[in-house]
């Protein structure tokens, strides 16, 4: 096979003339910001992952935030975060005032340890936020198990917090649209959830994201002097979820009580601003790109997987760890393809990246932990707390896996990866790799 020279990107939007001809309509239709078409995507959203209700958001991050907002946590709270894991998950604890604890991976696993999970659990624990990374759906039974065993030292400050009893699961969900386990879709699983729709997702709105819940109460009318925040007013007959979905359009519209679709009634101008609140709407525009996206969406898993697979069964004869993202009962969305290069340092893995740049393939890393940069640094993290966030990082580089790549563009990463990886001596007998489902055991057979 030919190794003429091609550009393979990382990670381009997979956009098509449908996607070009649903936003010129928006546009046209003079309803650019939040309107019709947020609300359709927020339905289609609720279907699909099997919840009530869903908000669509500018971000994971606004989505992440929102549900500490909504819970009530901030300044005395703590949040706890895996330390491998991209800034958006632990950042948004700074927005509200809370403390940041993070935990240490497992050992080749990119989940949490969920015995230092337990561990690390306190009085003041609010929320754990498990990450779905690489869109593979985290073991949340475990999660689930472990606030079970703790819930003994939960300590509500508000009613909803009362209403759910125990420490809060909001999973950083950013990479796991369209995957699932054990017959649940990532978004109904944890009591909240977060996705990314950002320009390098599978699905996107170039930005954007969405936020779900799951409460076994959410039917359940809220009483009228339910102390959830004391300056929204009680609706009667309102259930929690109609409560959530209210509040989380407060919270991201200023804190103003009418959206502009709501004031596109005739006389019907006057509103309130019940807080003084943020701002981080979806606008119909990027809807309008969800739209077609989410009609193209089981078409391009489908290929994602094929590629996934064939990739795997090429790299099967290295000296390399495989993230593995299909079992008998879950699927991951095949967002990232991560590869370790067992036994080599960041800086061999290093060159390994510049040589498949020179081929004009883009790759990456995912991740560099928390605790090794500045802003988390400066809140007192130490990368040494954390071997095996460390040693995943060390030897980690993302391959591109996009559905813009051709067959022959999947061909091309394959024969040149082999090709490096083989010359820079990346040989052992075997390699056992993984826990917790993750990483797939394979043995070095190039010689």
């Amino acid at each position: 096979m030919s190794l003429k020279l091609r550009n393979i990107p990382f990670s381009p939007p997979d956009m098509s003339g449908l996607e070009a001809n649903e936003v010129r309509d928006a546009i046209l239709s003079g309803w650019i910001t939040t309107g019709p078409r947020t609300k359709e995507l927020e339905k289609i959203i609720s279907e699909y992952v099997g919840t009530e209700k869903s908000v669509c958001l500018n971000s994971a991050t606004a989505a992440m935030e929102m549900v500490l907002h909504i819970l009530g946590v901030g300044p005395g709270d703590e949040v706890i975060v895996p330390a491998y894991t991209y800034t958006a998950s632990a950042s948004v604890t700074q927005h509200v005032g809370a403390k940041l604890v993070l935990v240490d991976s497992q050992e080749d696993s990119v989940e949490m340890d969920y015995d230092l999970l337990a561990e690390a659990i306190t009085e003041r624990t609010k929320v754990i936020m498990p990450v779905d990374l690489g869109g593979i759906v985290a073991d949340y039974d475990k999660v689930y198990a472990i606030v079970e065993q703790k819930k003994h030292l939960f300590k509500p400050s508000n009613d909803l917090q009362k209403k759910i009893g125990r420490i809060i699961i909001s999973a950083d969900c950013a990479h796991s649209f369209g995957a699932s386990r054990h017959g649940k879709m990532a978004g109904s699983i944890a009591d909240f959830s977060s996705f990314s729709f950002h320009a390098v997702k599978n699905f996107t709105t170039a930005e954007g994201g969405a936020m779900t819940w799951i409460l076994p109460f959410g039917g359940e009318i809220v009483p009228l002097d339910a102390d959830y925040l004391p300056t929204v007013p009680k609706k009667e007959g309102e259930t929690w979820d109609e409560m959530l979905y209210r509040l989380s359009q407060l919270f991201s519209l200023h804190g103003q009580n009418k959206d502009a679709l709501a004031k596109t009634k005739l006389g019907a101008w006057e509103y309130d601003v019940i807080g003084p609140w943020y701002k981080c709407n979806m606008t119909d525009i990027m809807a309008a790109l969800g739209l077609v996206q989410f009609e193209r969406y089981p078409e391009m898993l489908d290929r994602r997987k094929a590629m996934i697979e064939k990739m795997d069964n090429a790299f099967s004869g290295l000296n390399v760890a495989l993230l593995k993202h299909y079992g008998a009962d879950w699927a991951g969305s095949g967002h990232l393809y991560m590869v370790r290069l067992l036994g080599k340092t960041r800086e061999e893995t290093n060159h390994v990246i510049e040589q498949m740049a020179e081929k004009g393939i883009a790759t990456n890393v995912h991740y560099k932990p928390l605790p090794m940069m500045t802003a988390y640094k400066s809140l007192g993290f130490d990368i040494k707390d954390f071997p095996n966030a460390h040693n995943l990082f060390v030897n980690e580089v993302t391959l591109p896996l996009n559905t813009c790549m051709s067959d022959e563009d999947v061909d091309y990463v394959i024969e040149n990866f082999c090709e490096i990886v083989s010359n820079s001596n990346t040989l052992a007998n075997s390699a056992i790799i993984g826990q917790g489902d993750h990483f797939q055991k394979v043995s070095a057979i190039i010689k």
